[in-house]
């Protein structure tokens, strides 16, 4: 069975990316993800967004191999609501991206019907609820 690792390989190569060019475009070094494709590492939610974004491979596809007809994605569009939370909490891209990731397989996902797209007061307590949950000391 492949792992993320083999799936991060197959993405690199079918681009034709080697891994300095990649380690350069997801600034990472070239020793972590030469241990990520050989398995002897793991990787966090941060870092495969870093290589997801860097590869234009879905995390779905990277993580679990899961893909509607193939590895590459469509660009990623993040809500105006979004980004002004984004920015009104300080948060990073990647911190961005996760937000945007966690609504998306747990929100958004939750109702088969079309929802309203999240207002800018939701998004922020998306992020404090996700706070709670992973950091709950702070």
């Amino acid at each position: 069975m492949a792992t993320t690792g083999d799936r991060i390989k197959e993405v690199r190569e079918s681009i034709r990316m080697t891994q300095d060019e990649l380690a350069d475009k997801a600034k990472l070094s070239k020793g972590f993800i030469s241990d990520v494709e050989n398995g002897k590492r793991g990787i966090s939610a941060e870092n495969l967004v870093r290589l997801a974004n860097a590869l234009g491979a879905s995390m779905d596809y990277l993580a679990k191999g899961e893909t509607q007809t193939s590895h590459q994605r469509k660009p990623i569009e993040i809500p105006q609501e979004l980004s002004t939370a984004a920015e009104q909490l300080n948060l990073t891209y990647s911190q961005t991206l996760e937000l945007l990731e966690t609504h998306n397989s747990v929100i958004a996902r939750r109702s088969a019907r079309q929802l309203d797209p999240f207002t800018v007061d939701q998004w922020k307590k998306l992020h404090v609820a996700i706070q709670k949950v992973f950091n709950p000391e702070k």
